[in-house]
């Protein structure tokens, strides 16, 4: 196969997006692996729109259970599957969207350890996850791997979205160095469309540092609030003594 070039089924299926992305962009596609650390209803999203668009291989992890609570926002879950385990319910569904991807699905927490594979295995990282101690831990091993991550967040109607680039951006623990944060997981409130509004923006990330078809949010943190759509961004520093990336951090 030539450089850039894709198979006849391909440009049926991508036609719409091949007019954006062309060739070269979505073949880039099917050679790139995304870990996405989460699949609720912001990580979700990002895997069924990656999933979508062309993207080889997707590494995911979650843990536990489908909750009826969760079936406001989390689209890759349904009824049918209610106390079934939440991750082989993920892959079904999105390998009925593409079946020629590549899927990795671990029914797992973010564990140093477990997910330390992961993430080296992978050309960018989206963090989905709903606690901090998970999230710091996956920054760690991105900024170790040299792994750039998508930070995608949401509370309430307020959106939050950077890409961390390690060597080049602050990393999660330069913007946020307390290990202990003020932060109830299960307690905050859910509007399932805002939660996929994140999940999509962090797949469009994802997608834009892959094909290299525009400039991804790096060095600036999105501020919007999908009440109002009033939006802020805001330059990011990085911390000379970050304890993750910094000259005292590791490595």
């Amino acid at each position: 196969m030539e450089q850039g070039s894709i198979g006849l089924l391909e440009q049926e299926r991508y036609a719409r997006q091949l007019k954006l992305l062309g060739e070269n962009g979505q073949k880039a596609l099917k050679e790139a692996t995304v870990m996405i650390a989460g699949i609720g209803g912001l990580g979700g999203t990002a895997a069924i729109y990656l999933a979508a668009a062309g993207v080889g291989k997707l590494i995911l992890a979650h843990e536990g259970k489908i909750l009826l609570p969760d079936l406001n926002r989390q689209i890759l879950m349904d009824s049918e599957h209610l106390g079934m385990e939440r991750m082989s319910t993920a892959v079904e569904h999105l390998r009925r969207l593409n079946p020629e991807m590549e899927i990795e699905g671990y029914n797992s927490k973010i564990e140093y350890d477990k997910a330390k594979s992961w993430v080296e295995s992978a050309d960018i990282v989206i963090d989905a996850r709903y606690d901090f101690p998970e999230r710091y831990v996956l920054n760690r091993l991105c900024v170790e791997a040299g792994k750039p991550m998508v930070e995608s967040a949401m509370y309430g109607f307020e959106i939050s979205l950077t890409t961390m680039v390690p060597g080049e951006t602050p990393c999660l623990e330069c913007l946020y160095p307390d290990n202990q944060p003020q932060w109830e997981p299960f307690g905050f409130p859910v509007l399932g469309a805002t939660s996929g509004i994140a999940g999509c923006l962090a797949a469009l990330e994802a997608v834009k540092w892959i094909t290299r078809v525009g400039p991804a949010y790096t060095g600036i943190m999105h501020r919007f609030n999908s009440l109002d759509f009033s939006t802020y961004s805001v330059r990011l520093a990085r911390n000379p003594n970050c304890a993750c990336c910094g000259e005292g951090g590791k490595p």
